[in-house]
């Protein structure tokens, strides 16, 4: 047991200004805190690509989107990924010696694949009303079942923010707790494990158990960045366009909408902090704490009507800047991290714990602050989805969207992002410099994800075999073999 075991809570759709350790004063979140005050909380954490599915690609293959494919939530990873040379991070844990559980949303196409992963229960996407899962099965136990949006009653009306009359026992994310708590006391292995929970929450509906003990006033939240001119009118009708396909209309809500729907989200994540203090009490109650690594991060955030916006898709903060925390075994004494860090770096970390090899092809690394010899820090961090690509150097950010539209913020002088500087003259130089660095980064990363054309790591032009006839190449190639590729074109 001198292999750690790996703990990953991924609540979905999380934002970081939501939690106390990260400054909210409006709620207390101490059980997730308890994880910064053992270990180390990254202050500049980002997901690059966020939206569900990337994010948790970009996760499952320690690969960028553009390398693995997957900039949209339509899109899936190759089915034949291995042939591809490419392997999870639960394949490499489970190859290692590890026994490896998904608990909880997971997102994979289709929704019952497992990825590598050995053990799995099964509680899908909110608005995947129709999957029968292990969630579904459970409710239909207890004479329950799920609902879709409109049945919620007050979820259309209310801007996504919804009351139900299930009870907080059976809820999503409590239905998740439990079967991560269920794992962890019935585990008698003797080698390590590796258990990833994907809570559900507080992704909408934003539906807290009215018998929740905690409540919170819509009054008592923090107000929404107002939308602004600079905003790109694309972006605002995007996601508008996106809500009226469920029959909402997010067009002119009020500030006394968003921080209901806020306070809703809030109720969220304070069930979520309750399951993991109780995930946390198994391990201590085990004895498994002391060898057990804590992770914490989330997909990405939530505007929560930030810049007249709700979900995510976007590269502003709301969305892209998360919270990450890390607890090592045993715990540590609190530190903070200000290194450019991204979500995806949790698999290289993982693996770097597990004492595995991190893959060629892999673009992850190992975060700061855990002795794991990390090579030296990001500098920059490049974002990509179908619609939008952004570069981000710490403190300059630079976005572009499919509808034109450019954005380019000073988060020093504007931590809001309220004004966008893409058109000033002043700032050329500064846009010029992130475009380039971002148009040079798609290009790299655009030769690793089309690794599996690749006909040969070198040129063929004195090759037999190939000058034989009957030749065939092999397809799809193995993405170890792209990384070797140079600049052999003739």
């Amino acid at each position: 047991m001198n292999r750690p075991n790996v703990v990953f809570l991924l609540p979905d759709q999380l934002r970081r200004d939501f939690l106390s350790c990260y400054g909210a004063d409006f709620i207390q979140t101490p059980n997730i805190d308890s994880i910064a005050e053992h270990g180390v909380r990254y202050d500049n954490a980002y997901s690059a690509s966020p939206l569900c599915v990337p994010a948790r690609t970009a996760l499952l293959t320690g690969m960028s989107a553009i390398r693995n494919g997957v900039t949209d939530n339509l899109h899936a990873l190759r089915p034949d990924y291995n042939e591809a040379g490419i392997h999870t991070w639960p394949q490499i844990l489970s190859d290692a010696g590890y026994l490896t559980s998904a608990i909880g949303k997971m997102h994979f196409y289709p929704w019952d694949a497992r990825h590598g992963f050995q053990h799995r229960v099964a509680a899908e996407d909110k608005l995947w009303f129709k999957v029968r899962d292990d969630y579904q099965n459970y409710l239909e136990g207890h004479g329950l079942g799920k609902l879709r949006w409109d049945e919620y009653g007050d979820y259309i009306a209310n801007r996504g923010a919804a009351t139900t009359d299930v009870r907080w026992e059976h809820s999503w994310d409590r239905f998740t707790g439990r079967e991560a708590r269920g794992f962890i006391d019935g585990y008698e292995d003797d080698g390590p494990f590796a258990m990833m929970v994907g809570f559900p929450g507080p992704h909408d509906p934003y539906d807290p158990a009215k018998d929740f003990p905690h409540k919170f006033d819509a009054e008592d939240m923090p107000d929404p960045i107002p939308a602004s001119e600079d905003d790109p009118a694309g972006l605002v009708t995007a996601h508008t366009k996106a809500r009226s396909r469920m029959d909402m209309d997010i067009t002119g809500w009020s500030r006394a909408e968003m921080k209901d729907v806020r306070a809703h989200y809030a109720g969220l994540v304070k069930q979520i902090d309750c399951e993991v203090g109780e995930i946390m009490e198994s391990l201590r109650t085990r004895g498994l704490l002391e060898n057990t690594v804590i992770i914490f991060a989330t997909d990405h955030g939530d505007h929560l009507g930030d810049h007249g916006l709700e979900g995510k898709a976007t590269f502003y903060d709301a969305a892209c800047h998360i919270p990450l925390l890390v607890r090592p075994p045993g715990g540590s004494q609190a530190s903070v991290s200000d290194d450019l860090v991204e979500l995806r770096d949790v698999t290289a970390t993982m693996l770097g714990l597990a004492g595995c090899d991190l893959p060629s092809y892999m673009d992850s690394q190992p975060l700061p602050g855990l002795g794991l010899s990390p090579p030296p820090p990001r500098t920059r961090i490049f974002g990509a989805l179908t619609k939008g690509w952004m570069a981000f150097d710490g403190r300059w950010k630079l976005c572009k969207y499919s509808e034109g539209e450019a954005l380019l913020f000073d988060l020093e002088t504007d931590p809001t992002e309220e004004r966008n500087l893409a058109a000033d003259p002043a700032f050329g130089h500064v846009y010029r410099r992130l475009d380039a660095e971002l148009t040079r980064e798609i290009m790299n990363a655009m030769a690793l994800g089309l690794h599996d054309r690749l006909i040969a790591p070198h040129s063929l032009a004195e090759s037999d075999e190939f000058g034989d006839r009957g030749w065939q190449w092999r397809f799809p190639a193995d993405a170890s073999e792209a990384t070797k590729v140079g600049d052999d074109y003739y």
